[in-house]
């Protein structure tokens, strides 16, 4: 290919790689804006890929043949991804003004662009590394909390025991086929080899890992609860969409083979029990979405039981879904100083009475992550299992059904909380979180879009 046809195929990619550099440079020339800059760098590369999408019908090409491509799914991926980081920008700006804090956000969003354009085992380890690595500076670089460094330093050996486990799967894979492509995992997935088995076998647990998907949740939920207010955004919905849509490369519309489907539906099972299970007992609103998370990366990992053809439509809507209504749910919380306090869940009794349109948003995200109707997350929950049922697993997805019901007494409680409770002597904002109404919107409008019409974003999935 041409440098031109490279430079259009990797148009986000290289906007963010300039908008790194240039926050780079704005941090020697100790200018105050570093905010404002990446927020437009990361909308401008969200509304250039929607308008290549819609004008441009079936885009394909391979910058890197064997390595990196670009499909039309790949380009809708990274639009998903840069919209979500839209919102996460927006609230990073009421409580950032470092750039290091903002070159290491679009650090890893870079990352997970990588990642969905992956052709090989090569930019697919890359990608999830560039996404990972700024991550647990990212846990860190706040430090409201005494225990940000320890969880950090947890969420480092969580993530390092991944990488190690896909390095290893990828080796395996790599004896057995002799080739670092992706298409190599679909066929180790059905194959008798024991070699090439094990090494499709490791890979999937390396993103159980990054997933945290139960039991190799670990200290997860650690971090969520150290990080601030945006990080953990961040970690819940893009990191989380990264490391589904790196899965949705491997598995692609090829249907798994009844001797994986135990290894794909059994963990993902037990992260929806105990997920849901263990966020009841949670004190902590951002470790009980913590476990929420967890549940649903077992509802998006179920997926992959269902009936390939319709597994990318399914999945995207699913993220979309979720990703809109778990931001609505952050950029609603009330900002303070004390960090710690304000994250309990008792500083949300009487919400409604003292912020009622705060009270609202979180009341419709928490029923929305909750499955109940007409909110995105029952369509998105309805979608999973009807697949699965078209993939002919009816009895796990009857099991999937039965445990997404533990979830709604957590959800309700948040909401019980807000409304049924007399307000509470709690501690007021010690500052404004102007732009996180604006990120609020932002999660409102897709968010009501996609409750009233979820059919005409079916169609173009």
């Amino acid at each position: 290919m041409s440098w031109p046809a490279i430079l259009i195929a990797m148009l986000p990619e290289h906007l963010l790689l300039g908008g790194i550099v240039a926050l780079l440079a704005l941090e020697i020339a100790n200018e105050r804006c570093p905010g404002a800059f990446a927020l437009a760098l990361v909308a401008t590369a969200a509304a250039a890929i929607a308008a290549f999408c819609l004008h441009v019908t079936g885009y394909a090409a391979a910058p890197f043949p064997g390595h990196y491509a670009v499909a039309p799914s790949a380009s809708l991926a990274k639009f998903l991804l840069l919209a979500f980081a839209v919102p996460v920008l927006l609230l990073s700006r009421d409580e950032f003004s470092q750039s290091r804090y903002f070159a290491l956000l679009l650090s890893s969003l870079y990352g997970a662009c990588l990642l969905v354009s992956s052709a090989s085992f090569l930019t697919l380890f890359l990608g999830l590394e560039i996404m990972s690595l700024p991550v647990y500076a990212l846990v860190l670089i706040a430090f409201q909390r005494p225990d940000s460094a320890e969880a950090a330093l947890k969420y480092l050996v969580l993530g390092g025991t991944a990488t190690a486990t896909f390095l290893l799967g990828t080796s395996f894979l790599y004896g057995a086929c002799g080739t670092l492509g992706i298409d190599a995992f679909a066929r180790a997935l059905g194959t008798a080899d024991p070699l090439a088995a094990t090494g499709a076998a490791l890979i999937v647990a390396a993103l159980f890992l990054k997933a945290a998907v139960v039991p190799l949740h670990a200290w997860a939920p650690d971090a969520y609860e150290a990080a601030s207010v945006p990080v953990t955004a961040y970690m819940a919905v893009i990191v989380k969409a990264g490391v589904l849509l790196a899965a949705l490369q491997l598995f692609g519309s090829a249907p798994v083979p009844p001797a994986a489907a135990a290894l794909i539906a059994l963990l993902p099972l037990a992260s929806m029990l105990w997920g849901n299970i263990a966020a009841i007992r949670q004190a902590s609103f951002r470790r009980m979405i913590a476990y929420s998370s967890i549940a649903h990366a077992g509802y998006l990992y179920f997926a992959f039981l269902g009936a390939g053809p319709g597994r990318y439509q399914t999945i995207m809507f699913y993220l979309a879904a979720y990703g809109v209504m778990t931001l609505l749910a952050f950029t609603a919380l009330p900002g303070a100083g004390d960090d710690a306090a304000q994250d309990r869940l008792q500083s949300f009794e009487g919400l409604f009475h003292r912020r009622p349109y705060a009270a609202l948003a979180i009341a419709a995200s928490m029923l929305s992550l909750a499955g109940l109707p007409p909110l995105p997350g029952f369509v998105a929950k309805f979608l999973v299992f009807r697949n699965v049922v078209a993939g002919g697993h009816t009895a796990w997805a009857v099991l999937g059904l039965l445990a997404s019901y533990l979830g709604l007494y957590f959800y309700l409680r948040v909401i019980q909380l807000m409304f049924m409770q007399s307000p509470a002597n709690q501690p007021q904002p010690t500052h404004a979180r102007r732009l996180a109404w604006v990120a609020a919107v932002c999660c409102l409008l897709p968010a009501i879009a996609i409750a009233i019409a979820p059919g005409w974003l079916l169609d173009r999935l």
